[in-house]
This record gives structure tokens, C-alpha cells and sequence, in this order.
């Protein structure tokens, strides 16, 4: 064969291999599957079994048992070796909810949700006004259990990387058909942060967002979230191109009434990529924008709209009793991150200094 045929070759194998990296994903023969029995596993286990380091710091309310003793630190994951792998772990921040977890899975990610020393929030920070670094520096200390605030103190076995790390680890243990291996670097020391999703909701998502700035990963997904309006942190140098940032809430939610989405949104470099579309006017791909809201009916109940923007009790229905936002989430979760909608200014109508 002629050499102009195999510079043929190379090139359409380059251009394969860009097309693949431009959208975010992994190779499709990067993690596959030796599994005998395909199916969907959920495993748990304690951090503190994991790890003997693993303390509580009652001094924030963060504890491993709770005082009638029982167990309070409890990790899940999930995966479904029947649905073909993206390459991609999700981190949860927050509560455990078993629908994002069912619906990670028949996208084809892995997930987890980790237990670590984030019950600061209620306790430390509270001071009016409140330093405009004080948040963000706690959460970036409970995220990678190193000193970044004076107002606490966590070290690395309690913080959410580590705690991620060792669950991982014995997961790629005790569930090898899972290929949980596959998130660990080569010497099985680190997590490929590149290959992580974090997400949250509220006080989860804002942390998620808060550690992606100082931690490349593949994408974020804050959902009724980032808060944190009095911070500066939103507006820090990124580690992670801005365009994977993703956000979704209900426009009846006091974080939006008050400015703090948009606020955070903008100062996240969020508006780049694409309008604020409101996904019940406007069907996928939503403009291939990051800044996704809704309005759907919650009787004027701004504690539900705060919650409504993931499966569970609170979220939308048609009546048929299924969920109105199915194609929202696995949007904000799948979507290619170099896709991105058109630049919109930011909005003079949106208050970014709160402290006026």
C-alpha cells in the first residue's frame, strides 16, 4: 500500500481520537466490562473501616456513629455493568439520593457518595458580615484535608478526597467487575481526577464547585447551586476550564430570588457558554447552554423549588406520576463539554457585591 494511504489512515485515526476528546469522553475502548453476570451493584461501607485514621470532630457536629450509636458514616456506590461505560465517576456532596444514583447508572457512569467533614456549614462562618474568604476556605479544607482556614481543623483522612480515594480503592477490591480500578492512577496512590464528575446540591454543590477551582475534573454539576453570595472564590483562577461548569434551579428558590445563582453563575464564567434557558420552554440540547432553570408549579413553596431540581418528593411530575426533567439530568451529566452555546453578557440586573 502507498504511503499517502497510511497518512490517510493516521489522519482519520487522529481525527477519531480529537472527535472523542472534544466530547469529553473517554475512549470507548478505555474501560470495558469482565463481568459474567452483568447487572447493577450497590455497595456501602463505613469510612472509618476503611481507613483507621478516620475520626469525628464533634467540635462541627461531624460524627462516625450517631449518640445512640449508630453508624453515621456509611459511603454508597453504584454501577451497572449491563450499560456500556463513559469512563466517568461521579462524586455526590451531598445526601444519598438513590434516583441520581439509578440514572448515573443507565448513563453509564459510576458513582459514589462520600461521607466526609462538611457539617461546618451551620456552625463556623457565621459572623455579620462574614469574611469574603471564610466559606470558600473552609470548603476547600473539608474537600482536600489540607490547611486552608484557621476556623477549622481536618486533616486529610476526614476530608473528601482521601475518603473518595480509600473508597475507591476497596471498591476496585471487593467489586473488580465493576472496573473501579480504572479511576485509580497507575500506582493506585491517587484518584484520575480528569475522569471525576463532582456534584452536589446546595451546600454539596457549592463545595463541588469550590474544589474544582483548585482541582482539574471532567465536569461539575451544581444542582440548586453554588451559593455562597458574600465569596470571592467564584471568581478565582480556575483548574477546571469553565466551560464544564453546570448549573440547574428553580426560579423560586431563595438562592435565585436573592441573586445568588446568578451571581455565581456569572462569576463562575458560566454565561460564556450559552443563555439562562428555561428547560420548560425550551427542549435539548437547551441552547448547549450551563445555565439551566425552571418554573414549574410549587405552589409558591420556596423550600420545595430549593430541592425540586433532583429526583425525589419535591421534583416535577406530568400526570402520569414520571419526573418532567428526566432529559435535564442526563443533559447536565452526559453532555459534551466542549458543545457550548453562544457568549451572553453579563446581566446588570443581577447583584454581584451583596455587601452594597
Amino acid at each position: 500500500m502507498t504511503k499517502s494511504f497510511y497518512t490517510s489512515l493516521l489522519s482519520l485515526a487522529l481525527l477519531a481520537a480529537s472527535t472523542t476528546a472534544a466530547l469529553g469522553q473517554s475512549s470507548p475502548n478505555a474501560l470495558t466490562y469482565n463481568d459474567p453476570n452483568p447487572q447493577r451493584y450497590q455497595l456501602k461501607a463505613r469510612a472509618s473501616e476503611l481507613d483507621p485514621r478516620v475520626q469525628a470532630h464533634p467540635e462541627i457536629d461531624f460524627l462516625i456513629e450517631t449518640k445512640d450509636g449508630k453508624p453515621a458514616d456509611f459511603q454508597q456506590a453504584a454501577v451497572d455493568t449491563r450499560v456500556a461505560p463513559k469512563g466517568k465517576l461521579v462524586i455526590w456532596l451531598m445526601g444519598h439520593n438513590q434516583g441520581l444514583f439509578d440514572r448515573w447508572n443507565s448513563y453509564g457512569l459510576h458513582a459514589i457518595r462520600v461521607h466526609y467533614a462538611n457539617k461546618w456549614f451551620s456552625i463556623c462562618c457565621r459572623e455579620n458580615p462574614v469574611g469574603e474568604e471564610c466559606r470558600g476556605n473552609i470548603r476547600l479544607e473539608a474537600a482536600t484535608g489540607e490547611d486552608f482556614s484557621s476556623d477549622v481543623d481536618i486533616p486529610k483522612p476526614d476530608g473528601m478526597m482521601e475518603r473518595a480515594l480509600k473508597f475507591v480503592q476497596w471498591l476496585a477490591k471487593e467489586n473488580p467487575q465493576g472496573g473501579w480500578d480504572y479511576f485509580l492512577t497507575e500506582d493506585g496512590n491517587g484518584l484520575r481526577w480528569e475522569d471525576v464528575i463532582m456534584s452536589g446540591s446546595s451546600h454539596g454543590s457549592t463545595t463541588a464547585a469550590r474544589f474544582a477551582k483548585h482541582q482539574k475534573v471532567s465536569r461539575v454539576v451544581a444542582l440548586c447551586g453554588p451559593r455562597d453570595n458574600y465569596q470571592t472564590w467564584q471568581s478565582l483562577p480556575s483548574a477546571t476550564p469553565e466551560n464544564r461548569y453546570f448549573g440547574f434551579s428553580h426560579v423560586l428558590d431563595g438562592g435565585w430570588t436573592a441573586d445568588h445563582y446568578c451571581r455565581s453563575w456569572e462569576m463562575l464564567g458560566m454565561n460564556k457558554f450559552g443563555p439562562i434557558v428555561n428547560v420548560d420552554k425550551i427542549g435539548p440540547p437547551y441552547q448547549n447552554t450551563r445555565r439551566l432553570i425552571t418554573d414549574f408549579d410549587v405552589d409558591g413553596n420556596a423550600r420545595r423549588a430549593h430541592s425540586s431540581v433532583q429526583p425525589g418528593g419535591s421534583a416535577g411530575k406530568d400526570a402520569d406520576g414520571k419526573y418532567i426533567h428526566e432529559a435535564v439530568w442526563k443533559y447536565l451529566y452526559t453532555h459534551p463539554v466542549d458543545v457550548v452555546g453562544e457568549a451572553t453578557p453579563p446581566d446588570a440586573s443581577c447583584i454581584k457585591n451583596q455587601r452594597q
